[in-house]
């Protein structure tokens, strides 16, 4: 009889601590927890805030980009000569050609305005800090928010060009074709509502460095 009594309390303890145990949270060991991809010093550095410019570009969250679209220096075999820039709107890249079979590699984001021309043109002019006028018929599709720029935005945080823009030219005619920055860094990758060719303020000021205005340019 007292080993029967002793036996039941055993089990009812086994099943309070089995029963306690189903309610509880188990935490996975420091070990178990899934690490967030380092972020390499060099690329920080490199999408870092500028504060030497006109206006202040602020820092890129790199979290919000894909690592594809930081810029790099990629394999590409390719018939156009060393300078040649090479805008793939299809994959959102820009690649600006270099010597050995080799090309620096830029993300892009993709406006309506970039899908609408495709081949060969020249950097006709390039600006800093670029002042932006909406298009007529943006004016027309949005009055409301487009109208009151119909004489131009001034340069500035919240321009749409962002610090530099790349005006390409064929034959001498305007393509209304752009590459140009943006203030919205986290839409590089994405096909957007507007615009041509936005590339993050950090990326666009290093290509307008690059290159010379008269640059031969592709559009695939």
């Amino acid at each position: 009889m007292i080993r029967a009594l002793l036996s039941a309390k055993r089990l009812a303890v086994i099943a309070l601590a089995l029963s306690a145990a189903a309610c509880t949270t188990v935490r996975p060991l420091p070990s178990q927890v899934a690490a967030a991809p380092a972020i390499d010093p060099l690329v920080a550095q490199r999408y870092s805030a500028v504060e030497t410019e006109k206006f202040n570009i602020p820092a890129v969250n790199l979290e919000d980009l894909q690592p594809q679209y930081v810029r790099q220096l990629v394999d590409y075999r390719t018939k156009h000569e060393p300078g040649t820039l090479i805008v793939d709107p299809k994959n959102r890249f820009l690649y600006l050609v270099q010597e050995g079979g080799k090309a620096l590699r830029y993300g892009v984001g993709v406006g309506k305005a970039g899908l609408e021309f495709s081949g060969t043109a020249v950097v006709e002019r390039k600006a800093q800090w670029p002042r932006w006028t909406p298009t007529r018929d943006m004016i027309r599709r949005e009055p409301q928010r487009y109208a009151k720029w119909a004489g131009g935005m001034a340069g500035g945080e919240n321009n749409p060009l962002g610090a530099r823009a790349l005006y390409l030219f064929k034959n001498g005619q305007d393509t209304l074709y752009r590459i140009h920055g943006t203030n919205e860094p986290e839409t590089i990758g994405e096909a957007v509502s507007s615009g041509c060719i936005r590339m993050m303020n950090q990326d666009v000021i290093d290509l307008y460095n690059r290159i010379p205005s008269g640059s031969k340019v592709v559009v695939l």
